[in-house]
């Protein structure tokens, strides 16, 4: 079986490892861009996909370039605690929650890739647009992807919500736990920050998120250098007790501006010998650090359906799922206790718990992990997606 992956970003070259894992050994990785650069900033890969990435063997790998989360916490604009909790392996899960850089998490999946399938398995300077002579075409081709538009031609720009994203990394000292990630905000200005990389000079990635005035540029352009300046001006208060805010801003070489854009849900994403995986199926909003792992578990349930000769089955399983995430994370997801706590207590509080009482912020937490597909008790229960070749043979040939 011939198959065709558009694109070789993380959902991409995960697709081909776990492709060849099952025993497709005719995979090609088509890469527009000339050369593969580690590209970009911080982001987190979630239990789920830690799981998909350690069956492929990659957890020490993978060890080696993360910060292995100890704690997600919420608070205001003031820096007043809303809501926290232990992740990773502190959560009780039999895998960790690592933040990484995500131009490194790249550059080891390529690595991976060429050890594996060859090094002539990922062609750079090659745009694939549509379907051609082989049996299996995946766009994993990003938000902005050609096949994608082939399939759905007259969809038009990613749709922007008004928000707009600074994102940059700056060294500095360890704050609260030293793995903690953090989020303060109000539902509508937020700041966001944790370690990817650990030591007495951590380096922070950082982002900061406001609504937007005037029309959104370069939707979908991650790489728009913009003003640290003006970025440190919004959030000039925002100086706890745990973190200086302004100076984390302040203290990065250079950031980049991102209107905060999606895709909107489709009906289907397997046209015949075509299908969809990653940004190029589900695009979705920053939200709850589900983009990276959601395209690592597409890739990982799409080879075990090829697998059993069952290409249905790839989109009957993952489709509903990420169509549900894509619609909570335009909720604002977990995020949403900021926003209630802004909503009933403005000028700040000194009790939680009279604002937004312990089971309903647990239950939203809840909920999202539900939803996301890392509740703790249900991935632990979750049958692996590895191929069992001695058994599964039927559609590799």
């Amino acid at each position: 079986m011939h198959i065709v992956i558009a694109g070789a970003g993380i959902g991409g070259l995960t697709a081909a490892l776990s492709l060849h894992a099952a025993g497709f050994e005719d995979v090609t990785v088509h890469e527009a861009a000339p050369e593969i650069r580690p590209l970009g900033v911080g982001i987190n890969l979630l239990p789920h996909a830690v799981r998909e990435l350690t069956e492929l063997g990659l957890a020490d790998r993978l060890a080696g370039i993360g910060v292995a989360t100890a704690e997600l916490a919420y608070f205001n604009r003031y820096g007043t605690p809303i809501w926290s909790e232990p992740r990773g392996l502190a959560a009780g899960y039999a895998w960790p929650q690592y933040s990484v850089h995500r131009g490194r998490l790249q550059l080891l999946l390529l690595e991976a890739v060429t050890e594996r399938l060859g090094p002539d398995a990922v062609r750079t300077g090659s745009r694939i647009t549509g379907p051609g002579d082989e049996d299996l075409l995946i766009g994993a081709d990003g938000i902005h992807s050609a096949v994608r538009a082939h399939l759905y031609p007259g969809e038009g720009p990613p749709p922007w919500n008004g928000l707009v994203l600074w994102r940059g990394v700056t060294y500095g000292e360890p704050f609260l736990t030293g793995r903690s990630m953090i989020m303060a905000g109000d539902g509508t200005q937020k700041f966001v920050a944790y370690p990817i990389e650990a030591g007495d000079r951590t380096l922070i990635n950082w982002i900061a998120e406001r609504p937007l005035d005037g029309e959104a540029p370069d939707r979908g352009n991650w790489n728009r250098p913009a003003d640290l300046a003006e970025i440190g001006r919004h959030f000039a208060g925002w100086r706890f007790d745990w973190l200086d805010v302004p100076g984390v801003i302040a203290g990065a070489e250079t950031a980049y501006e991102y209107p905060m854009v999606d895709r909107d849900p489709l009906p289907r994403w397997t046209f015949g010998g075509v299908t969809l995986l990653g940004d190029a199926a589900h695009a979705m909003y920053p939200i709850g650090s589900n983009g990276a792992s959601q395209a690592i578990i597409d890739a990982r349930v799409l080879a075990y359906s090829l697998a059993r000769g069952d290409l249905a089955a790839y989109e009957d399983l993952r489709r509903p799922v990420t169509t549900a995430l894509q619609l909570s994370n335009r909720e604002m997801g977990p995020e949403v206790v900021m926003k209630l706590a802004h909503e009933r207590a403005p000028g700040g509080f000194d009790d939680i718990e009279q604002v937004i009482p312990y089971a309903e912020r647990a239950e939203i937490a809840a909920s999202y992990k539900r939803t996301a597909g890392f509740d703790p008790a249900s991935l632990s229960e979750q049958p692996s997606w590895s191929v069992d070749r001695s058994t599964d043979r039927s559609a590799a040939s």
